[in-house]
Parts: C-alpha cells; structure tokens; sequence
C-alpha cells in the first residue's frame, strides 16, 4: 500500500479516535473539583454580596436541612450578569456537584457536594421502603447509636460503599438511630490525625479538617470527634 491509499486510512482513524475522546473529556469536565471555576463562582458571590446589600445568592431550604447542604447557589442569580456561564462540573449542567456556601456569616465560601454520594444514599433508602425493614445490624460504637447496614436484609449481596473524594479510599455507609443512611468518614479523618497531626480537642466535631482543606465537604455525614487515643469516632450524642 502507497502513501497516497494510506493517507485517507490514517485521517479516518484519526477522526474517529477524535471523536471518542471528546465524549470522554468532556464527562471528566463534569466530575473535577476544578479550581478556576470555584475562584470564578466565588467572585461572582462576592459581587453579588456587595451589590446586593449583603444578600447571597442561595436556595431556600429548611433550617434544619445538614449543614453541608443547606445553602445551594443559585445560579440563576449570577449567571450571565456577574459570571458568563455556570460551570461544566455543576448539578446544573449535568455535572456531579452541587456548588454550595459555607461559613455564610462570617466568611462565606464556595464549596462542593459530591452528589454522587447522595444518589448512593437515594438507592438505599428506595431499597428500605421497597423491603419495608430496618436495616440494623451490629453497632459501629458504644454509646453512639450508629449501625452497621445489613445489606443481606436490603437483598444486596455486598455492602456498599462511596468512592472518598479526599483519597483512595472506598467508604462505608452506616445507619444512625434514626433510620437515615451517613457516609463514615473515619478512614479519612484517621488518616489526617495520624499525618499531619492537627491540633483537636475531645468533643469537638473534627469534620472541619475535611471541610476546611479540601473543596469537597463531608456531606451526609455525622459528627466526629476523638477519644483519648486520638483517633476519629462518631459522637455520643450523634442522635
């Protein structure tokens, strides 16, 4: 074969290698936690703060909604006048974060939720009301009322588990006292302690150490602390 029959060989394969990354560029657009867009939200936040008399642009939701959901921003109040588009990695535009506020007193700061986590949740409360049975299993602590799941009674033949956005980690989900479903955050959280060794106190919830560093927060979760060893474990008075 010449190099004049193999040229049109080589641009059609060329093409179509061109046209499967771009689907695969694109769904990887819509699941990075990508700095330049949380920097562009957050100056539009603050613009809208200042123009606004120091209203935020958020959703409504109920006072007792978890605290790393509870302000949504609304896009639909910044975008296009104070930034041009809403991001790619966003709920909005098919992305797997809900962008959120934090701090939204004193400072308030752009942050993600990975929703992700969320629909893991969704699928196991469906599973609890299609069985009609509570899936209570050993206790994870003493004295703390979260639960290990049973997932045999859920008719699933392994436990699941979410991917940790601060690792490499697969994290369990439990069960609290209450019947809702919490990710458990401890792997992570003992891997801070033991790493860097931050400065904490007993009763204090240490989930900040994740909300604070990273730009993805701890949601559906439950408050931790540490025992005498330093260690993460859920609070006592968790429910």
């Amino acid at each position: 074969m010449n190099k004049v029959q193999l040229l049109p060989i080589v641009m059609i394969v060329s093409l179509l290698l061109s046209g499967c990354m771009y689907p695969q560029d694109e769904m990887e657009s819509k699941q990075r936690p990508y700095e330049d867009q949380l920097e562009t939200v957050q100056k539009a936040v603050d613009t809208y703060q200042e123009q606004s008399d120091g209203l935020l642009p958020i959703k409504t939701r109920d006072m007792n909604t978890d605290q790393y959901i509870k302000y949504p921003i609304d896009f639909t109040k910044i975008v296009p006048s104070l930034t041009e588009k809403i991001p790619s990695n966003a709920y909005e535009q098919g992305g797997i974060y809900q962008y959120v506020l934090m701090d939204v007193e004193e400072n308030p700061t752009v942050k993600l939720v990975d929703l992700r986590v969320a629909e893991r949740i969704r699928e196991l409360i469906l599973r609890k009301t299609v069985n009609g049975v509570l899936p209570f299993k050993d206790p994870v602590q003493e004295g703390a009322n979260v639960y290990e799941v049973d997932f045999e009674k859920m008719g699933l033949k392994k436990p699941l588990t979410v991917e940790s956005p601060y690792s490499d980690a697969h994290l369990p989900l439990v069960v609290g006292g209450d019947g809702k479903f919490y990710i458990d955050y401890s792997i992570d959280l003992n891997r801070i302690l033991s790493q860097e060794k931050p400065s904490v106190k007993p009763g204090e919830d240490i989930r900040y150490l994740l909300a604070d560093n990273y730009p993805i927060l701890p949601a559906y979760s439950l408050p931790y602390t540490v025992n005498e060893n330093n260690e993460p474990v859920f609070m006592k008075s968790s429910n």
